[in-house]
């Protein structure tokens, strides 16, 4: 099969496996979904679900978020991580979003990078669900799984976005994302994945490459590929 009839494949049997695809971080306004996935760097969206109501429940608008004591926020997202850096974004963000945007998340990849802290995984997730734009977002199971079909060759997430760009449908490569991670999280484990029970394995070029060998009386099994 070619990359694209791999990747058409595997987002038709995850489309299937996972009807609605939605985000794993909770939020009611925009600007919340871009602090909360700030907040997840090198932590979970778990975590982070229960960090953000405190957190937006005390300062329910940018305006207060941007008035708020930097101390106050460092305590309330501690847990997270990173937090003295992550609590310098959020007011940073807070401030450019009401002085440069009009209170509003701008709507395109070159503006959103411009904002404290915000990259290409960030900036993609928010062009997808809050502007229904096209989008790839590179996490470490979307980097992972993409490149056990074999649809991507690197952990770069720049240049794994670049690859999947030109095999994903844009239409639906947001959400084939967001069911990666839902994949990843339940079958396709980074140390325990579950290839014999698999609903991608028709397609994933790493297990049909291990079949075969397992098939020729290989006695060395080809290693599972990290990412």
């Amino acid at each position: 099969m070619t990359k694209k009839e791999i990747a058409t494949q595997a987002m038709d049997i995850l489309e299937k496996k996972y009807p609605d695809a939605i985000c794993s971080l909770d939020y009611r306004k925009d600007y919340e979904l871009l602090i909360s996935t700030r907040l997840a760097a090198q932590c979970t969206d778990a975590r982070v679900n229960l960090v953000t109501p405190v957190l937006f429940g005390k300062y329910p608008t940018l305006q207060a978020l941007d008035e708020a004591p930097l101390e106050d926020i460092e305590e309330i997202i501690k847990s997270c991580g990173l937090y003295k850096t992550k609590a310098r974004d959020i007011k940073g963000i807070a401030r450019m979003l009401l002085e440069v945007y009009g209170g509003k998340l701008p709507d395109t990849m070159e503006e959103l990078l411009k904002l404290p802290g915000i990259g290409r995984k960030t900036a993609n997730l928010v062009l997808g669900d809050v502007f229904h734009k096209p989008a790839i977002v590179c996490d470490t199971h979307c980097i992972r799984i993409t490149n056990l079909l074999g649809l991507s060759t690197t952990k770069d997430p720049a240049k794994v976005e670049i690859q999947l760009r030109k095999v994903l449908d844009p239409q639906r490569s947001n959400d084939f994302c967001h069911r990666l991670v839902l994949f990843g999280r339940e079958t396709c484990k980074a140390r325990s994945p579950q290839c014999e029970n698999c609903e991608l394995s028709v397609c994933c070029t790493h297990y049909i490459k291990n079949h075969k060998a397992d098939n020729t009386g290989s006695t060395q099994k080809p290693a599972l590929a990290n990412a």
